[in-house]
C-alpha cells in the first residue's frame, strides 16, 4: 500500500475500527477512512441483471461483484418516483419527511432544501472529495444543485432524459410545437450550462462521460477518502446507447443499455483495482424504482415481484441491490432481510465516525446486515410506504406488508408498448390486502382474514406514521413533515 495512501493506525476513525468487529472474523480494520461509490440507476427492474435473473444479455461485471461481495434481495427505495427516491436517498429520510414528492421538471421552483443534510455533506465531515456525476433531479437552480448540498464536483442532466422536446411521444409534432411541454434539455457542469440543447446524439455519449469522469475522479483522488455517486440516466426511457454495445445483446436497445451499464460499473470497479485501493472502498449499486413497465420492450423486468415503477407494489420500490468491500464484506453471500436506501446515509456516518443531522432520520445502521453478522436482522420494525403524492399506501416489516384502499396503476396483463412508445395504463384499487412476503414475494394471495392480529399490529404502526408523516388518504398533516427548498426571489435562476 503506498505510504501516501496509509494512516497512523493510531488516526484510525473508532468508527472504521467498530465496522471491522461486525465483519467476519478473517478481516482486519481498513488502514484508513474507507473510500464510498454509489452507483444509482433510473428505473431499474428487479430482474434487470444477471446476479438476479437476467438472461437475455450479459452482465459480468456486475455478476462478479455478486460473486465477491453481498447481494440484498429485500432492499426498497422509499417510493417509487424519482426525485422522491433520490432525496431519500441522500437525506437517510423518507421523502414525505423532506417535504419531495414526484418529479421535478424543468418548470419547478423547489429543490432540497439546505437544511438537511445531505450523504456528501456526511462524508465532508471527515474531509472526503465528493462528486456527483449524473442525474441529479433535486432541482436545477443554482441553489439546488450539488455543489451546495456538499458535492466538490457536478456533470449530468438536472432531471429525468425524458424531459425535453425530442421524446418519441412528440415526434410527430413540428419543432416549435405549443403541444410540446419542455424546453430544451440542458447539460449541466456544476453550475454552468455546457450544453444548452442536448440531442439524441449527445444522449447517446451520456453514460461514457459519467463513467470517464468516475475513473479520473478516482484516479484524481486516490491518496484521500472520497465519495462517488454516480446517478445514471440510463435506463430511464428515452433509451440511448454508445457505439460500443448497440446491437449487441440478444434483448434490443433495453438489452444493450443493460450491457453499457454494466461495462461502466466494471470500468470503476477496475479503476479501484487498479490504483490499489478496492480493500478500502464500498460500492453500493442500486436504484431508484422499478420498471416503468407501459414501455414495453424498452422497459425492464421486475420478476418476479408485482407491478413496476409509478406503484407501491414491490415491483415498484424492491430494488436488486449488491454491496461490495473486498476483504470486508463476505464474497458471495446473501441478505434476505429487509434494508433500504435510506439506510446507506446513517451507516456510512457509523462507518467514517461522522455526526448525524440534529434533526430526525429514519434510516437505520444496517452494517451487521451488510457484514454478515450472523443472526442479524432487519432493523426496521416499520416500513411506511408512501406514494410520492403523499398517500400511505402500505406499511410492511420483515414479513408482512398491509395495503390500505387506493388506487394505482397496471396493465392487467397486456404488454407495454415498442419502439420507445407507451401503452395507457388501467387503473384498478386495491382494498385492505395482507401479504406474506416471505412465503408470497409476488403478492398474489391476500391473507387478511386469516391474520387479523397482524392487519390490527400493522394498522396500528400506520396511525403512528401519519401523526408523524401525514396521510394524503386520510387527509392528515403530519407533525413531522419538513418543508423542501423554495426558488426566492432574488434567487439565480438557471438559464438555457
Amino acid at each position: 500500500m503506498p505510504a501516501l495512501r496509509s494512516l497512523v493506525l493510531g488516526c484510525v476513525s473508532a468508527a472504521v475500527i467498530s465496522s471491522s468487529a461486525l465483519a467476519t472474523p478473517q478481516t482486519a480494520a481498513p488502514a484508513r477512512l474507507p473510500n464510498l461509490v454509489v452507483i444509482f440507476i433510473d428505473d431499474l427492474g428487479y430482474a434487470d441483471i444477471g446476479a438476479f435473473g437476467a438472461k437475455e444479455y450479459a452482465t459480468p461485471h456486475l455478476d462478479r461483484m455478486a460473486k465477491e461481495g453481498r447481494r440484498f434481495t429485500d432492499f426498497v427505495s422509499s417510493t417509487a418516483v424519482c426525485s422522491a427516491s433520490r432525496a431519500a436517498l441522500l437525506t437517510g429520510c423518507y421523502h414525505r419527511r423532506v417535504g419531495i414528492a414526484g418529479a421535478f421538471g424543468p418548470g419547478a421552483k423547489r429543490g432540497i432544501n439546505a437544511r438537511e443534510m445531505t450523504l456528501a455533506e456526511v462524508c465532508k465531515q471527515k474531509g472526503y472529495a465528493t462528486a456527483c456525476y449524473g442525474k441529479w433531479h433535486l432541482g436545477h437552480h443554482p441553489k439546488f444543485l450539488p455543489r451546495q448540498h456538499g458535492f466538490d464536483e457536478y456533470f449530468g442532466l438536472p432531471y429525468s432524459n425524458d424531459m425535453w422536446p425530442h421524446h418519441p411521444a412528440y415526434r410527430h409534432l413540428p419543432a416549435g410545437s405549443p403541444k410540446i411541454p419542455y424546453p430544451k434539455l440542458p447539460l449541466i457542469e456544476n453550475e454552468t450550462v455546457v450544453d444548452a440543447e442536448v440531442t439524441g446524439e449527445d444522449q447517446t455519449k451520456l453514460t461514457t462521460q459519467y463513467t470517464e469522469r468516475a475513473v479520473r475522479f478516482i484516479e484524481k483522488n486516490r491518496e484521500r477518502p472520497f465519495f462517488l455517486y454516480v446517478p445514471h440516466s440510463m435506463v430511464h426511457v428515452p433509451l440511448y446507447v454508445s457505439d460500443k454495445f448497440k446491437g449487441k445483446s440478444k434483448a434490443g436497445l433495453f438489452g444493450d443499455v443493460m450491457m453499457e451499464v454494466d461495462w461502466s460499473v466494471g470500468q470503476i470497479l477496475g479503476a479501484l483495482r487498479k490504483h490499489g485501493i478496492d480493500d478500502e472502498t464500498l460500492v453500493v449499486f442500486t436504484g431508484d424504482n422499478g420498471p416503468w413497465l407501459n414501455y414495453g420492450d424498452h422497459a425492464g423486468s421486475a420478476s418476479p415481484l408485482r407491478e413496476g415503477k409509478g406503484t407501491m407494489w414491490e415491483g415498484g420500490i424492491r430494488e436488486p441491490t449488491l454491496m461490495w468491500w473486498p476483504g470486508q464484506i463476505p464474497a458471495g453471500s446473501k441478505c434476505d432481510e429487509l434494508a433500504s436506501t435510506i439506510d446507506v446515509l446513517p451507516t456510512v456516518a457509523s462507518l467514517i465516525g461522522a455526526k448525524l443531522p440534529d434533526h430526525k432520520i429514519d434510516g437505520k445502521d444496517i452494517r451487521p446486515l451488510m457484514f454478515g453478522k450472523p443472526d442479524a436482522r432487519s432493523p426496521h420494525d416499520a416500513f411506511y410506504c408512501y406514494y410520492a403524492n403523499g398517500e400511505l399506501q402500505a406499511v410492511r416489516d420483515r414479513r408482512w406488508k398491509l395495503y390500505f384502499p387506493h388506487r394505482y396503476r397496471t396493465l392487467s396483463g397486456r404488454k407495454g408498448g415498442t419502439g420507445g412508445i407507451p401503452v395507457a395504463y388501467d387503473h384498478r384499487r386495491s382494498g385492505t390486502e395482507l401479504y406474506d412476503l416471505k412465503n408470497d414475494i409476488s403478492e398474489i394471495t391476500d391473507v387478511a382474514s386469516k391474520h387479523s392480529d397482524v392487519v390490527a399490529r400493522l394498522q396500528k404502526l400506520a396511525e403512528i406514521a401519519r401523526d408523524d408523516l401525514g396521510d394524503r388518504l386520510t387527509k392528515r398533516p403530519g407533525k413531522g413533515v419538513r418543508p423542501a427548498g423554495k426558488l426566492l426571489r432574488g434567487d439565480t435562476r438557471l438559464k438555457w
